[in-house]
């Protein structure tokens, strides 16, 4: 697509953001400091209302899941940047080879200009202002491109944003696929791109036009193993905690389990009783997250559909009914020693099903580990520090968890992916 063919407003509203980058190209850090409070103002002033329209648009959706994943992540993000930003800014002096002595080298931070960043569905409130935290901290202009998947949250991020945001500072368009073409081709200064693998090639194809430099972010089949000895009951509800927070559509969320042959049947036993101590009403209640719409509602029960036509056991984990069509609600199941042939197992999951494979060494586990794809993410459940440091130099992922799951992506510190 030409740039003289794309969508009006979004064409203007990049040139708008690049020509006040051109007169404003050196930010000082009272500036950077302002855009990043009114962000913070944005989340915090209107947390309520944020949180209704990601329950509507995902037909059930817990206020307190939106907190814990959502809200509160994104201003400690906020917080993270108002604290260290004009830190982040002072050139970093480095070392000159002794040929060229007494000289003096120095990094000098600086923005780029305008930074593109693409939304996904599933944290449509954290994965836009995570990045633009980024993006603003550092000086740049940010145009945001949200989920059509989640149309109520993103025309309200878009009517917040022109409400907290000159436009030339941070704006947001909303479309469908065509837009979001439309938006990669631009000739961002960087693009940042969060979900899945098959659209992330589409992201970087049309990006590589401009050489715009490119940040993917998407996700796969991150592993959890279950060594021997490990007590099972933790292991099940640590692993079922991360699974089943937003019913598994989670980048990070464990995505299948190792672990070993004797461990299967007790690992049921305690997943099933998990699953029901955190939702003793099953479908029924309401603190379990819907899938976010029948297309990816029928993607997950096609799943369950062919493991069971492969004669797979699938051990549902509520009582009562296991799915509910109207209202794209599945309760979590897993599924005992898939085929590796299965959809299930060579596609990201992202939902509330759950497969078990079993080993019968633990050097299988790593094996199998290592003939993947590297991870976003692996957990590994393990008591004995040798061992788990033997794993951790053997194999290879975006980020890992000891004895949990999830938690690395809170750490501020820490790189993700």
């Amino acid at each position: 697509m030409k740039p003289n063919d794309m969508p009006t407003d979004l064409q203007s509203l990049f040139e708008l953001q690049r020509a006040a980058f051109a007169q404003r190209p050196h930010s000082q850090w009272p500036e950077r400091r302002d855009r990043l409070q009114r962000l913070r103002r944005l989340v915090s002033d209107n947390e309520e209302e944020i949180e209704r329209t990601i329950d509507a648009d995902f037909g059930g959706r817990p206020a307190i899941e939106t907190q814990i994943a959502e809200v509160y992540p994104s201003l400690a993000e906020i917080n993270g940047a108002l604290r260290s930003g004009e830190r982040w800014m002072r050139p970093e002096r480095v070392w000159v080879s002794k040929w060229f002595l007494p000289a003096r080298a120095e990094i000098q931070p600086r923005p780029l200009g305008v930074v593109g960043i693409i939304v996904p569905w599933n944290y449509p409130l954290y994965l836009a202002v995570g990045p633009m935290v980024g993006a603003l901290v550092a000086g740049n202009r940010a145009l945001v491109k949200m989920s059509e998947f989640t149309p109520a949250f993103s025309a309200l991020f878009r009517r917040l944003v022109e409400k907290y945001f000159a436009p030339e500072e941070a704006a947001v368009v909303t479309g469908d696929a065509t837009v979001a073409q439309a938006f990669s081709e631009l000739p961002f200064d960087h693009l940042l791109f969060t979900g899945s693998t098959k659209v992330g090639k589409r992201v970087m194809a049309a990006a590589a036009a401009n050489l715009t430099p490119v940040t993917l972010e998407l996700g796969g089949k991150s592993p959890t193993v279950v060594a021997p000895e490990y007590p099972v009951q933790r292991a099940a509800t640590r692993i079922l905690a991360g699974k089943l927070l937003n019913a598994g559509q989670t980048c990070v969320a464990p995505d299948y389990v190792l672990l070993p042959r004797e461990m299967v049947k007790p690992f049921v036993r305690e997943a099933r009783a998990q699953a029901r101590r955190m939702f003793p009403a099953g479908l029924g209640n309401r603190d379990f997250c819907a899938v976010v719409n029948q297309r990816h509602y029928e993607r997950l029960t096609g799943y369950l559909d062919q493991a069971k036509e492969a004669g797979v056991r699938i051990e549902t984990l509520f009582d009562g009914r296991a799915r509910d069509n109207a209202a794209h609600r599945l309760a979590p199941a897993l599924l005992i020693d898939p085929p590796a042939a299965l959809d299930v197992m060579r596609e990201e999951i992202f939902g509330p099903v759950l497969p078990l494979v079993p080993y019968d060494r633990i050097e299988d586990a790593v094996a199998h580990i290592s003939a993947m794809p590297k991870p976003l993410a692996l957990y590994w459940f393990d008591e004995d520090e040798q061992r788990t440091s033997w794993a951790l130099h053997n194999t290879q992922a975006g980020g890992v968890c000891v004895n949990e799951t999830l938690l690395h992506v809170a750490q501020e510190d820490l790189p993700f992916g």
